[in-house]
C-alpha cells in the first residue's frame, strides 16, 4: 500500500514537473538557451544514472562510458539520417545496439577486476572512437550532419524511463545481486550467485541507456563528432556519478543537475569552470569522502522511504 501511494506521488510529482516546464516553453518564458540547458541536464541525469548501475550498484569500475553513448549516438543518427526512420524508432535502435555493445564487451571483460577492469572498458570506448572516425559513411573525423529532433518532451521522457527502469531493477531480486557482488563478490560467489551474470546484465543496461542519451546528445546539435566521445568525457560522466555519491541514485540526479548549471553558466570560460570542478572534487572527497549523497536517497531524508530501509 506504502509503495502504491509512493509510486502515484512521484508519478504526480513528475507529471507536475513537465507541466509546468511546458508551460514555460510553450509561453515564451524559457528561450532556446535555456531549452537547451534543459535537454543537456536530462542527457547528464540519463548517462549518470545509466553508469550509477554498473559502478554504484554492481561496484564494476567502467571508464568506457562515453563509448556507448557514441554507439547510440550514431546508430540512431543513422536510423534517421541514411535510412529515414522517425526519431523515436532511431532512439530504441541506439539503445539495443548500444545495449548489445555492452553485452559483447561485458561477457567477456567483467570476468576481470578493478584497475584491469577500468582498461579494458576505457580500451573499449577508444576502439569504438577509431573505428568511427576511420568509417566515411558516418563521415569519418569531419563527423556526421544530423537534423536537429531533440526536444524537451523526448528527454524528460528518457530521463523518466531511466529512472523507472534502474529503480526497479535496484529494487529487484536480480538487484539484490548486484549488490552483494558490490558488498562483497568472493562471498557472493560462494553463496552461489551467479556474479558474471548479474555484472553482466548491469553492464548491458547501463550501456543501453547510455545508447538512449547518445541518441537524444546526437539530435540536439547539428553535427556529431568521434572527438566528443573520448576518454574525457567518460570521466566528465564518472565525476557524476562519484560527486552524487556511490550507491545513490538522487546523489547521481543531483550531481548532474549541479554540474550541467556549472558547465552551462560558465560555457565561455573553460579554464574557470576546470577550477571550479577541481574545487568542488576536492572540497567534497574532504568532507564527503562518500560523495553529496553517500549510499544514502533523497527519500531517506524526507522519511518518505522505508525507515532503516535499504540505501541502494
Amino acid at each position: 500500500m506504502k509503495k502504491s501511494k509512493a509510486f502515484w506521488s512521484y508519478s504526480i510529482l513528475a507529471l507536475v514537473i513537465y507541466a509546468v516546464v511546458q508551460v514555460m516553453i510553450s509561453g515564451g518564458m524559457l528561450d532556446a538557451y535555456y531549452q537547451n540547458m534543459l535537454v543537456t541536464m536530462c542527457i547528464n541525469i540519463m548517462l549518470a544514472v545509466s553508469l550509477h548501475i554498473v559502478i554504484g550498484i554492481t561496484g564494476q569500475f567502467s571508464i568506457g562510458h562515453a563509448g556507448f553513448m557514441a554507439v547510440g549516438a550514431y546508430f540512431s543518427a543513422i536510423a534517421t539520417m541514411k535510412l529515414g526512420l522517425p526519431f523515436p524508432i532511431a532512439i530504441v535502435i541506439g539503445a539495443l545496439v548500444a545495449g548489445l555493445a555492452g553485452l559483447l564487451v561485458g561477457i567477456p571483460s567483467l570476468r576481470l577486476k578493478g584497475d584491469y577492469l577500468a582498461i579494458a572498458t576505457l580500451g573499449f570506448a577508444e576502439i569504438i572512437r577509431i573505428i568511427f572516425i576511420n568509417v566515411d559513411y558516418v563521415g569519418g573525423a569531419a563527423g556526421m550532419v544530423v537534423n536537429q529532433m531533440s526536444n524537451w518532451t523526448y528527454a524528460y521522457i528518457g530521463v523518466i524511463i531511466t529512472i523507472l527502469v534502474v529503480a526497479n531493477f535496484t529494487n529487484s531480486r536480480h538487484g539484490r545481486g548486484c549488490i552483494s557482488v558490490r558488498e562483497d563478490e568472493i562471498a557472493a560467489d560462494a553463496m552461489g550467485i551467479n556474479t558474471t551474470y548479474y555484472k553482466v546484465v548491469a553492464f548491458a543496461i547501463g550501456s543501453a541507456f547510455a545508447g538512449v542519451a547518445g541518441a537524444i546528445y546526437a539530435h540536439n546539435i547539428f553535427i556529431i563528432q568521434p572527438t566528443a566521445f573520448g576518454f574525457l568525457k567518460s570521466f566528465d560522466i564518472l565525476i557524476l556519478v562519484v560527486l552524487g555519491g556511490l550507491g545513490s541514485l538522487s546523489g547521481a540526479i543531483i550531481a548532474a543537475v549541479f554540474i550541467t548549471f556549472v558547465t552551462t553558466y560558465l560555457a565561455n570560460f573553460p579554464e574557470t569552470r576546470m577550477i571550479i570542478y577541481s574545487l568542488v572534487l576536492i572540497i567534497v572527497m574532504l568532507y564527503r569522502p562518500t560523495g553529496l549523497m553517500g549510499t544514502k536517497e533523497i527519500t531517506d531524508l524526507f522519511k518518505f522511504g522505508k525507515k532503516g530501509g535499504s540505501k541502494a
